[in-house]
């Protein structure tokens, strides 16, 4: 598939302008991410990343809450465009949500932590992009501070997916 098609399949389950919009910010970031981290010899599925950043939030066409990932996730399993995007789309979620978090947010028990390089790449770029602009670590760190506590474990999970992130892309800051 390609880009025109994914964002066909967005206003086909009603997402509005801005969502779409996020989304291809969230592309750009994360093909640049990607692009970095194939220089440094990784192997990283593009087709996968560009999919999985345009329809990471398909979810919000349904629901604005935490569990947009999740239901994200269906939408893309409904429309059998394959598990590994709907596994970018369920565990994007703040810098992923553990079995204890899902729980307790009403979603079925599993861990909702990215686990492959394409996951953890479009989780990354989603923190960073703010509705279509993109914003610092220092800002995504103050953010999830204010909104979930100091001491959240999805602060510390998102420190250390930047950290993770850095490495991937040979140290270098992101932005």
């Amino acid at each position: 598939m390609n880009i025109k098609e994914y964002i066909r399949i967005l206003r086909e389950e009603g997402c509005d302008d801005s969502l779409i919009e996020h989304s291809i910010a969230v592309l750009g970031l994360s093909v640049y991410i990607a692009s970095r981290a194939i220089l440094n010899g990784h192997d990283i599925d593009l087709d996968l990343i560009v999919a999985g950043a345009l329809l990471h939030d398909i979810g919000r066409s349904k629901t604005h809450s935490v569990k947009h990932g999740y239901v994200g996730a269906q939408i893309i399993r409904e429309r059998g465009l394959g598990e590994k995007i709907a596994l970018i789309a369920e565990r994007h979620v703040g810098a992923g949500l553990s079995a204890n978090e899902a729980k307790m947010l009403g979603l079925p028990v599993k861990d909702y932590i990215p686990q492959t390089l394409e996951e953890k790449i479009v989780c990354y770029a989603d923190k960073l992009v703010f509705r279509k602009r993109i914003v610092t670590i220092k800002d995504v760190i103050e953010y999830f501070k204010r909104e979930l506590g100091e001491n959240h474990p999805a602060v510390n999970r998102f420190i250390e997916l930047d950290i993770e992130i850095r490495k991937l892309i040979g140290g270098k800051a992101i932005i």
